[in-house]
């Protein structure tokens, strides 16, 4: 394949790429948004693998390695579970970063071509930046993926003057850089790309580290961003224009919808790399004082069923717990039956609901939802007054009313859905742990919410099964 069909194979490629990202801006458009990306892909794939850059004693090799890899990926995709999806996407991340690393040392050592005066310059800037990138980006997504599995502690880690550590080894990193671009070659450029590895990948686990469970969702879209400029860096070494603006659009993209989220947390991006907030979930929160704040009024699945049955209608907030009891099934059966006999269901889905960008829109998504009735938490907000019930399917800090009552909050300003505003509104939860941010939720307390202790699927289903009756 000559150079100038290649050039032509990686614009259409460029286009598609662009076409898949617009289509995955929406749910209903988002089926063809993959189907562009996959074309997209394999067209770029077929086009390097048969390009003048690949010789044809090459093509076997790289076969072999695109088929260890696609049995890889199919088989993940088949097994994986929906809930499963963050710490895969993770996993992912990290090896977009390994990748990085390895073909930032490979061109390093590749004598193959000679650069000489600036472009040898720019070529070893290129390795650098490439793989302290890709090095972060590595052992930053094996961190996320182990908190998000709940292999690692899901609290924040915070060592002692661990900003004054970060400073220390970005200075090492541009100390060594210096060494690394003016040496001529042989042994200290090498000791200086090693240094600032070492460094790079213990910084990616130390900024996971201290980033608590509750801005997990940020830190995926983060490593998202992370891994696109890692391709890019990838893209300058291998003089590869498809790979660098793929990467770019990826990074961009990615970098973008962090900043959506941050907002959405009413944090800024500054403040959640910086680390410390939230907990692990799962402990038992309580008011400032550190006594009860309130007493809880219990429901039964059959008195949810009667409330269900006599409202006109109904707003669903979905959070990880039902990701984790894999109760969306169940859910969309409830809401096809509650929508034939005349209620109008719709569900609120917050910005930062799960543990990844978009994590309860796939799920609702994958148990066929209507799209046309998953709504944005800006688009249902002012309809809370109007609802009869709202249920609360395992989320929490999402619905806690403490992000607007509660100035002294650490969730204080943070947009949430005002489920509270319903006339009755219904939390479903195993037990009264607080949310990954480890605060109380005043929502409990009220005088019109009630208590659905239990798994989600069960309660769901017993629900589900009264609704019927």
């Amino acid at each position: 394949m000559s150079a100038s069909l290649v050039t032509v194979c990686y614009i259409g490629a460029t286009i598609l790429f662009i076409l898949s990202l617009g289509g995955l801006s929406n749910p209903e458009t988002s089926r063809r948004g993959n189907y562009f990306g996959m074309v997209g892909m394999a067209l770029a794939v077929v086009a390097t693998v048969f390009g003048p850059q690949v010789t044809w004693g090459g093509v076997p090799w790289i076969i072999i390695a695109m088929t260890i890899g696609g049995s890889v990926g199919l088989y993940a995709a088949r097994k994986v579970q929906m809930t499963q999806m963050p710490e895969l996407v993770a996993l992912m991340h990290s090896l977009v970063g390994l990748a990085a690393c390895l073909v930032g040392f490979a061109s390093y050592a590749d004598t193959s071509i000679t650069y000489t005066g600036v472009e040898k310059t720019i070529h070893e800037v290129e390795i650098y930046i490439g793989i302290l990138i890709g090095a972060i980006t590595f052992s930053g997504s094996l961190i996320a993926f182990g908190k998000l599995s709940a292999k690692i502690d899901g609290k924040p880690l915070l060592l002692p003057a661990r900003h004054w550590m970060n400073l220390a080894g970005l200075l090492v990193v541009i100390w060594v850089g210096n060494i690394f671009v003016n040496v001529e070659s042989g042994g200290a450029g090498a000791f200086a790309l090693i240094v600032m590895t070492i460094i790079a990948l213990a910084f990616g686990v130390h900024m996971v580290m201290a980033i608590g469970g509750a801005d997990m969702p940020v830190v995926v879209s983060m490593l998202n961003s992370y891994s696109g400029w890692a391709a890019a860096a990838t893209g300058f070494m291998l003089s590869n224009d498809l790979l660098i603006v793929t990467g770019a659009l990826v990074g961009s993209s990615g970098a973008i919808l962090s900043y959506i989220m941050c907002r959405a947390m009413n944090r800024n991006f500054i403040s959640v790399i910086a680390g410390g907030f939230g907990t692990g979930g799962g402990t038992v929160a309580a008011a400032a004082d550190g006594q009860p704040a309130g007493e809880v009024t219990p429901i039964s699945a059959q008195e949810t069923a009667d409330l269900l049955k006599e409202a006109k209608n109904v707003v669903i907030v979905p959070g990880y717990g039902m990701a984790v009891a894999q109760a969306q099934h169940t859910v969309y059966e409830i809401t096809k039956h509650l929508r034939e006999k005349g209620v109008n269901i719709r569900f609120g889905i917050h910005p930062v609901a799960g543990r990844m960008p978009g994590h309860m829109n796939v799920l609702l998504a994958e148990a066929k939802v209507p799209y046309d009735i998953v709504m944005e938490m800006d688009e249902v907000n002012d309809d809370f007054p109007e609802t009869d019930v709202s249920m609360v399917i395992g989320a929490n800090d999402i619905v806690n009313p403490a992000a607007q009552e509660d100035p002294n909050s650490p969730i204080a300003g943070m947009p949430v859905l005002e489920v509270w505003k319903a006339k009755t509104s219904i939390v479903m939860k195993r037990s009264m742990a607080s949310g990954y941010a480890g605060v109380d939720n005043p929502l409990f307390y009220k005088d019109n919410n009630r208590m659905l202790f239990g798994d989600a699927k069960k309660m769901l289903d017993e629900v589900l099964t009264a609704l019927k009756s």
